[in-house]
């Protein structure tokens, strides 16, 4: 069986996608031509969007969350969560999933870069940080407001927005000496730098996934299967 060496000064960052969370039921936008559910993603994922029609918007959400929350963390989530524990501080896990799965596998030590599914924050960004929010909301009356007054919106970053806690990822990135991409095509950006500003720095870069990404040229290693087969048994931890 193919192994991923992780040598004792290694520091591990780690990039996953829409594909770890497919394998445990979540449907994505790529499912269907760009669709979800009948949405198209410019009528309920842009800024334009929630200014038309918060209540559509948060009738696409509240869909999301329904099926986030019955959904499962897949051997895939588990094994990420084991190799934290294994390196401790040395493991850093950035997703572009907002569902939980990953923490709900026992990660702790992530950041979520297009926001998270079970929160909301103000529409109008007054500096109030995001709240837990876990409700299907069957009409906008029922969503709440902002101390400020303002309507709370989903806490998930809309296409044409800046992706979240890019500081703090591009410092572990600049610090990692192993990139592992997972379960993400390679065409949706900043993500898809990650793993050649990982290169530039000198890091390994290993991409796994059923298929090669679109950046194939940027991974020193392709390791082709779905994560929740592959990534159980594939680290060889050394140290």
């Amino acid at each position: 069986m193919q192994k991923v060496s992780i040598l004792a000064n290694d520091r591990v960052f780690v990039l996953t996608g829409a594909g770890v969370s497919a394998e445990s039921g979540i449907q994505t936008f790529r499912d269907s031509d760009g669709l979800w559910a009948g949405y198209r993603i410019e009528d309920v994922c842009t800024p334009d969007a929630w200014e038309a029609s918060p209540a559509r918007v948060w009738d696409f959400y509240s869909a999301r969350r329904e099926a986030a929350f019955k959904a499962e963390p897949n051997p895939g989530h588990f094994a990420l969560a084991e190799l934290e524990q294994w390196l401790g501080e040395r493991f850093f896990l950035c997703t572009q999933n907002v569902d939980d799965l990953h923490e709900r596998a026992g990660s702790e030590r992530l950041v979520h870069m297009h926001g998270e599914l079970a929160m909301a924050r103000c529409e109008d960004d007054c500096g109030q940080p995001p709240v837990s929010d876990r409700t299907i909301y069957k009409s906008l009356t029922a969503v709440g407001r902002c101390s400020c007054g303002a309507r709370m919106r989903p806490h998930i970053v809309f296409f044409g927005e800046m992706p979240l806690e890019m500081g703090k990822i591009q410092r572990e990135i600049d610090r990692s000496t192993l990139m592992m991409v997972i379960g993400t095509s390679g065409s949706v950006y900043p993500a898809a730098n990650f793993v050649r500003w990982a290169r530039q720095k000198g890091a390994r870069t290993v991409y796994i996934g059923p298929e090669a990404p679109q950046n194939a040229e940027s991974f020193s290693e392709i390791v082709l299967g779905k994560a929740g087969q592959v990534l159980p048994g594939l680290f060889q931890v050394e140290g």
